[in-house]
């Protein structure tokens, strides 16, 4: 049968003509799939590098509140007791203020990392990522209030040193909570609907 595939293709210039193309077709085809792997293998190396980049951010953000809590806070506290020798707890309630605060900070880093860890295994459209932005939600929350509770003490600070400028310096932290609890809060809603509308088409198909 081979042999008389072979001689249909001496004897008609047609047919051979069309296994030329066919082969021509299954090469382009075979090019096109190749340079679409290899772009996808480009994506893919991209995204690995830039939640690299991410990850080794979220491990530098907990430094510097490391420094503050390790040698400002003390400072602080000790400032807020010879400001107020009357009231003999002010040291303690500023270190448990900020020093608790960086409780959820960090509980937050650990979920941002845990976030990236999940679109590095393409996790990303997940209820464990709705969590992790859910659990970063509460913990900005909870650290714009630890923070609005000790304003009053930069209110002191800039009656005793008369710098108005040191009670916006104590709104900073809290302000800036709220706008990361606010955009987790949108970004968890968005992913939530993804995911359900994900769901749905699968359930379609």
């Amino acid at each position: 049968m081979r042999n008389a595939f072979y001689f249909c293709l001496k004897q008609k210039p047609t047919i051979k003509m069309l296994f030329n193309l066919i082969k021509i077709y299954c090469k382009t085809i075979k090019y096109i799939l190749k340079s679409k792997s290899e772009y996808i293998s480009e994506v893919l190396f991209l995204e690995k590098v830039t939640t690299l980049f991410l990850k080794i951010a979220v491990i530098l953000l907990g430094v510097p509140v490391l420094a503050l809590c390790i040698f400002w806070v003390p400072e602080m506290a000790n400032l807020a007791a010879k400001l107020l020798p009357e009231f003999a707890f002010i040291k303690y309630l500023v270190f448990i203020a900020f020093d608790a605060s960086a409780i959820p900070f960090y509980f937050a880093l650990y979920q941002a990392f845990k976030l990236l860890r999940y679109i590095d295994k393409n996790k990303a459209f997940s209820d464990l990522s709705v969590k992790a932005l859910k659990k970063i939600k509460y913990c900005a929350i909870t650290i714009s209030i630890l923070h609005v509770l000790v304003w009053p003490l930069f209110y002191i600070f800039a009656e005793v040193d008369d710098a108005p400028g040191v009670i916006f310096v104590g709104l900073v932290v809290p302000f800036a909570s709220m706008v990361i609890a606010v955009f987790a809060a949108v970004l968890q809603k968005l992913l939530q609907e993804a995911i359900n509308i994900k769901s749905e088409n699968d359930l379609t198909v």
